[in-house]
């Protein structure tokens, strides 16, 4: 209980202008302080980075919590595969429960064994996840155990010990970068100007897209759906209908940005009653119990934790993250670049 009001005060003082703010202003000097120290040590060459023989990308966000980077990771994948390349996907692996790394993550994995984020990736892709809190460490693997000629990092903006080739930050194009203050005094993990330095800045959504410190592109999460949990029945999106007029239906999630799931919603005409869970929400049965058999609807992350309990009316919705070609084009031809000077 605690942590959740702390959690509902932070996010008051970053994305709604509450007071705060000063007063951690010299916790958040001693942090910008430290983060530029720790990077200016890895770029002047004092502490040395991990280079595989590959191309590294890495998908990232300054801000802390979720901006749609693994919709955006398996959609770079999905075009990598088409075009012939064998992408491996690298994750830390966040909240997992093994105390083994480098760890496989493979699509019959438990959640809480390697992760919620880890464990949606591999069951969406046919490429192979790696987890491991060591990025450097997890990137070497990929590539000599996982037939890998790229590797795609999920998360790692600022964890410098492996080196990389095309920095991609995603950006909520709601939230943009909140009260654009460093931890704790705002949610940023770095300062606003590291995005001067990023190959790509990725907008999320409809919003203002202001911050163009980059190439810029903006992404839309498409949904195709819902999938009932326990038989994997489906319903289209021209289908909803039908369940719109029955009535409410519990939107429940545990995600970084849980209004803009619930605003999704909204737009295929459902009326929702709101359930926000904190972010990587380690579900149990009892928090889909309710009194009522009204259908209850969660993100496909939310879904690979809760398949073994979910009641018979839970249903995920899932979605793809659909980009221009202009980034596809761009992005191949840093990517094909980087490979030719690695040769």
């Amino acid at each position: 209980m605690l942590r959740a009001l702390l959690e509902k005060k932070l996010l008051a003082m970053w994305y709604d202008n509450a007071a705060g703010g000063a007063l951690l202003a010299p916790l958040e000097a001693l942090y910008t302080a430290y983060v530029n120290c720790v990077r200016q040590r890895y770029l002047n060459g004092r502490k040395g980075s991990y280079r595989p023989l590959v191309p590294v990308v890495v998908v990232g966000n300054l801000v802390v919590g979720g901006a749609g980077k693994t919709p955006l990771v398996l959609a770079i994948c999905d075009r990598l595969q088409q075009v012939g390349m064998r992408p491996g996907i690298l994750s830390r692996g966040y909240k997992a429960q093994t105390q083994t790394f480098p760890r496989t993550v493979s699509p019959s994995d438990d959640a809480t064994v390697v992760g919620d984020e880890p464990l949606l990736m591999a069951q969406r892709s046919d490429a192979p996840v790696c987890i491991d809190p060591l990025r450097a460490r997890g990137a070497r693997w990929l590539v000599e155990q996982g037939d890998c000629n790229i590797v795609l990092c999920d998360d790692g903006l600022q964890h410098y010990a492996l080196a990389r080739d095309v920095e991609i930050a995603v950006i909520d194009a709601q939230r943009q970068l909140g009260n654009g203050r460093c931890l704790p005094a705002g949610p940023l993990r770095e300062p606003a100007a590291r995005l001067h330095s990023v190959d790509f800045v990725v907008h999320n959504g409809d919003g203002n897209t202001a911050v163009r410190a980059a190439a810029t592109f903006s992404m839309r999460l498409r949904p195709s759906g819902l999938v009932r949990l326990h038989d994997d029945k489906t319903i289209s999106v021209s289908e909803l209908g039908e369940l719109a007029a029955a009535g409410p239906v519990r939107a429940l999630t545990g995600i970084g940005n849980p209004q803009r799931f619930f605003a999704g919603l909204r737009e295929l005409g459902l009326h929702i009653i709101e359930h926000a869970f904190p972010d990587h929400h380690p579900f149990s049965a009892a928090d889909l119990q309710f009194a009522d058999e009204l259908a209850i609807i969660m993100t496909e992350k939310d879904a690979v934790k809760c398949r073994k309990f979910a009641p018979p009316q839970a249903w995920y919705l899932p979605v793809d993250a659909q980009l221009e070609e202009g980034f596809y084009s761009a992005l191949l031809e840093k990517i094909e670049r980087a490979a030719a000077q690695l040769k």
